[in-house]
């Protein structure tokens, strides 16, 4: 069984995923992010639940890489408010 990546490839309605791994027969959706903020990483899940949407996966995973002096590593699973979906999310 190999391993399969996918940088940007299309969605149905022509936006771009950061990244899809196959594995096997499951697709991991990873959403990459520079942290901007709290919007920002709230646009960011949005983002990540559209994908997941075009896909019909109900778990995906947010990366988001900050370069803040006193940034604070994160490495948790969450639920989207929105669709239930669940996304491990990493801060690094």
């Amino acid at each position: 069984m190999g391993v399969v990546h996918y940088v940007e490839p299309e969605t149905r309605e022509n936006s771009r995923m950061d990244i899809v791994i196959v594995y096997g027969e499951e697709e991991h959706i990873v959403e990459l992010k520079i942290w901007h903020g709290e919007k920002y990483r709230q646009d960011g899940i949005v983002q990540l639940e559209e994908y997941l949407d075009s896909r019909n996966a109900t778990k995906g995973y947010l990366l988001s890489f900050s370069f803040l002096k006193n940034k604070e590593y994160t490495k948790q699973w969450i639920e989207t408010e929105t669709k239930g979906y669940k996304v491990f999310e990493v801060t690094v």
